[in-house]
């Protein structure tokens, strides 16, 4: 989401994963998701909101006050998150939905002699996740532009970290099935995504329980390993391939 990570985004229809996965029906949050959740639900990385009305996230400079902002550390736990993955310094890990690069930094400093690709389907959200990591002389940190239906990693990873992008995902199952030919035997895809009853996030209607996010999971080849429930406002779901 950063909120660089999809109903089948249409470039076309959408005069544009921007939004990312992201973000009119007058649907405000009181908090934007973790990544490139827009204030007004409606278009994001991966597509559209039940015909809400288009929503780019071009301007990644200013989204990134919104996806950066420190209050959103009490709720998100980032560091919490990032040490209960319990990486190896060497992982190879891909955050989809990256946006301004909220987790994809901090995983980054955490697996020093691995690699992270920070994925979005906004070009100036990608953009903006590749100069940071210049900034930040993260060398082994890459943007990769996404698709709508392809995360575009260009290797296998041990780790996919989906936050607060999951429910925006067109077609998931087939997704997912895609996603899971880009992992390294024995890895991970680790979903967070918003509880029904929290009242951030995206309108009740828009979010997913776990049960459905487990079922859709499982019918698209994958397994239930783990779960963690410390987040105040989120779950935390951990698969691995079948």
């Amino acid at each position: 989401m950063t909120l660089s990570v999809f109903s089948t985004h249409r470039r076309a229809s959408c005069s544009l994963f921007t939004a990312v996965l992201l973000l009119a029906t007058a649907c405000a949050h009181q908090q934007p998701e973790a990544r490139h959740e827009e204030p007004s639900h409606t278009k994001h990385s991966h597509g559209e909101h039940h015909g809400a009305m288009p929503h780019r996230f071009e301007n990644a400079e200013e989204w990134a006050k919104r996806f950066e902002e420190p209050e959103r550390d009490a709720w998100q736990k980032p560091d919490e998150v990032v040490k209960a993955l319990a990486l190896p310094p060497d992982a190879k890990v891909a955050d989809i939905g990256a946006g301004t690069g909220y987790f994809a930094v901090r995983l980054a400093r955490a697996v020093p002699q691995g690699r992270v690709y920070g994925v979005d389907i906004e070009p100036d959200m990608a953009r903006y996740l590749g100069e940071r990591a210049k900034r930040e002389s993260l060398s082994h940190l890459e943007a990769v532009l996404g698709e709508p239906g392809d995360a575009k990693l260009p290797e296998p990873v041990d780790v996919v970290l989906i936050v607060n992008t999951y429910h925006h995902i067109g077609d998931r199952v087939a997704y997912m099935k895609r996603l899971g030919e880009k992992l390294r035997p024995g890895g991970r895809v680790v979903i967070i995504d918003f509880r029904e009853e929290s009242p951030k996030g995206p309108p009740r209607q828009h979010k997913l329980s776990p049960e459905q996010v487990r079922g859709e999971l499982e019918a698209a080849g994958y397994g239930l390993a783990h779960t963690h429930d410390f987040l105040p406002d989120q779950y935390i779901l951990v698969f691995q391939r079948g």
